[in-house]
């Protein structure tokens, strides 16, 4: 059964083998191709830098024991394949569907490399294969133009033979219409005498030969699909494509009728798939297609060809239909997780039935090869955009140790390298405006500044804003209010204030809080509930807790306010002050377990820059703490495990925060003791902000 789902989705004779993987259209004999032997040498790891040196008593190092000066002598690999940083289990997949030509579909973060490993891609599948493909008159149906496929390159020659032999006729008949013409104009002239009809005489012959000369042009053939120029298989990008550019479409004509019409084959444009044939056909965001062009895409992958006909409301709609066109691509689909919701179900179904489904790492484990590679990968950015200055040895470490911060992760690497590759062209470009041959690390640190994110920069603004109206507390200490730490984007750390207040119910108690928040957000403060019930002597029945996130603006999503939430709660209940120079962050557990979080060194920076002294983490983010050197010294970061603790470094007044932390650690019986190691057994995954 599998080996006939794998040789009839195309012609016969230019699928590849089944056991081997070869095609079988030109290699009759078996025998490997230069495109299979370069496959071949795609299973095995990348060869490094030959020719620069590692010193492995250096591998510690943030260059990984490279021994160079510059970027420059770093050598930078012929094949985009080779380029890849990072996603090896992707980068194995696409070697064996280009191998096997089967199709792949590709879902990660954006910045990962999907585009770049379907371009690689298409530089793996054998060349040999491409055909030009061309559409004729049909003279028994004109609204139905016949389709023609030739070896790759013979096209052109077809359409000029047409062209030639075309021309030749019309010269004939120009000639015969000249002479024509004479006689008659000089038989109304010279014999009739009547010079007004020679004229009118002349003119209708000029138009009848004129007229009848329209059908000999019809005869030319309209060159579809050009390969003669590619060097590889044809790779077509088709993200965001409408309809018409996708599947192909019929120009508009607005000459219809009285002969003066514009022949039906000479107003078909190839789509973006049938120009993908025996090539690659890459479209991000899948789900952004609508469905009726998903379903067709469907067809079009299941049949291997596709008829052209009018997709919109300009071309000629229904009316022209070609016969079916070739369009046999490898199908590479790509998006972020939410991509599967929208995407059509058997389109999904047809790729995952033909190919291969991977999802893109964002992060790889920090080892000296992998410094070494990122080394590479800025050496091939300053490479491929050609007016950049080499980066010398101290530009690149600092490079690498943005890209351990931006992993968020101890001990691994950010693989959303598009971001990476951004800072490295500012900082280039800053070197370059200066006439600098070298970019040095002055100039990376430059360009962190300059290429901050929208989300950082609308965060630096708020906090200048705030210190302009005071609107920040760092110091004294205040009932019900805690700073709070939230992230705006992916790398933008703000502080958000939580207030809280208790007062008489009217009816049965509840808890209100407001902020715009999300649904995680909001069942996080029912979590937060549970504990203050637990641990409370008052009767809360008959009290209503409002809980303020003070201008959250753009409202909370995720539960890392948990822990902000139930100090600030737990200290209007007891009327204890909590410390004002304190910021925390954290999840909560409904038995008081401080949970993991995201963004915790964006949160730390951002309390650093409001003036704030301590900043308490749970225990098992420590490890993710990477905050630049100038901010080390501004704040003191302590790690926590349960809420005792939160309470005992935020909350203010010895005897009644002593008698509080005192109480909820005998009711719960999950503290740990002031400088404890975290509990065996791990910690639960970070939650989202």
């Amino acid at each position: 059964m599998s080996d006939e789902i794998e040789t009839n989705d195309a012609p016969d004779g230019e699928r590849p083998d089944p056991e081997t993987g070869r095609s079988n259209s030109n290699d009759p004999d078996g025998e490997m191709t230069p495109i299979d032997e370069a496959t071949e040498e795609l299973g095995s790891d990348v060869a490094e830098n030959p020719a620069v040196e590692v010193d492995e008593s250096e591998e510690d190092g943030l260059l990984g024991g490279l021994q160079i000066d510059t970027s420059a002598d770093i050598e930078v690999p012929d094949r985009l394949v080779d380029q890849v940083i990072g996603q090896d289990d992707a980068r194995d997949i696409i070697l064996k569907a280009a191998k096997q030509r089967r199709h792949v579909m590709m879902i990660g973060s954006p910045g990962t490399g999907k585009s770049m490993l379907a371009k690689a891609m298409s530089q793996l599948l054998p060349r040999e294969e491409l055909q030009d493909i061309l559409v004729y008159h049909n003279p028994d149906d004109g609204n139905e133009p016949k389709i023609r496929t030739v070896p790759a390159g013979k096209g052109e020659q077809i359409v000029e033979a047409h062209k030639e032999e075309a021309r030749k006729r019309n010269q004939m008949r120009s000639f015969l219409m000249w002479i024509i013409i004479a006689v008659v104009f000089g038989y109304s002239l010279l014999i009739a005498g009547q010079l007004l009809l020679g004229i009118l005489a002349a003119g209708v012959i000029y138009l009848a030969f004129r007229y009848s000369s329209r059908g000999s042009d019809a005869m030319i053939p309209n060159l579809l699909v050009n390969t003669a120029d590619q060097q590889t298989a044809p790779f077509e990008d088709a993200t965001g494509a409408h309809a018409g550019a996708l599947l192909g479409d019929v120009r508009h004509d607005p000459f219809q009728s009285g002969g003066m019409e514009t022949p039906s084959h000479d107003r078909v444009e190839a789509g973006a798939i049938h120009k993908a044939n025996k090539g690659v056909l890459f479209v991000d965001e899948i789900n952004t297609l609508d469905i009726r062009s998903q379903q067709k895409l469907m067809t079009a992958i299941q049949e291997g060809k596709f008829s052209i006909t009018g997709q919109s409301e300009r071309s000629s709609g229904a009316m022209v239909q070609t016969e079916p066109v070739p369009c046999d691509f490898v199908m590479v689909a790509a998006g972020n997780l939410d991509a599967m919701e929208n995407m059509h179900p058997a389109l999904r179904s047809r790729i995952k039935g033909y190919g291969y489904e991977v999802y893109m790492d964002d992060t790889i484990e920090d080892t000296p090869e992998m410094r070494r590679k990122l080394a590479r990968f800025i050496a091939q950015e300053v490479d491929k955009d050609g007016r950049l200055p080499p980066f010398t040895n101290e530009a690149m470490e600092e490079v690498i140790l943005e890209a351990q911060r931006r992993a968020g992760r101890k001990g691994h690497l950010t693989l959303e390298l598009r971001n990476l590759g951004g800072l490295v062209r500012v900082a280039g470009d800053i070197a370059r405006a200066e006439d600098k041959e070298v970019t040095d690390r002055a100039e990376v640190l430059q360009a962190k500044e300059r290429s901050r994110s929208i989300e950082q920069q609308l965060a630096d603004n708020y906090i200048e804003r705030r210190k302009d109206y005071d609107m920040t507390v760092n110091q004294g200490d205040m009932v019900g209010r805690v700073n709070g730490l939230a992230v705006m984007g992916d790398d933008s750390g703000i502080v958000m204030p939580v207030m809280a207040e208790v007062t008489p119910s009217q009816g049965p108690g509840e808890v209100i809080a407001t902020g715009k928040l999300q649904e995680i957000a909001m069942e996080a403060v029912q979590n937060v509930s549970a504990i203050i019930k637990k641990f409370s002597d008052e009767d809360i029945s008959q009290k209503d807790i409002h809980i303020q996130f003070v201008q959250s603006y753009e409202g909370v999503e995720g539960d890392s306010a948990s822990v902000t939430v139930a100090t600030a709660v737990i200290s209007a209940l007891e009327n204890i002050p909590v410390e004002q120079d304190v910021a925390m962050t954290g999840s909560l557990s409904v038995r008081g377990d401080v949970l993991p979080v995201g963004g915790v060194t964006h949160k730390i920076e951002a309390a650093a820059k409001t003036g704030l002294d301590t900043v308490i983490i749970p225990k098992a983010n420590e490890q993710d703490v990477m905050i630049e050197e100038e901010y080390k010294e501004q704040v003191e970061i302590v790690p926590v495990s349960h809420i005792s603790e939160v309470l005992e470094v935020a909350l203010a007044g010895e005897p009644e925060k002593d008698s509080l932390v005192d109480r909820l650690r005998s009711i719960t019986g999950k503290a740990l003791e002031s400088g404890s190691d975290a509990r065996p057994g791990g910690s639960p995954s970070p939650s989202d902000d």
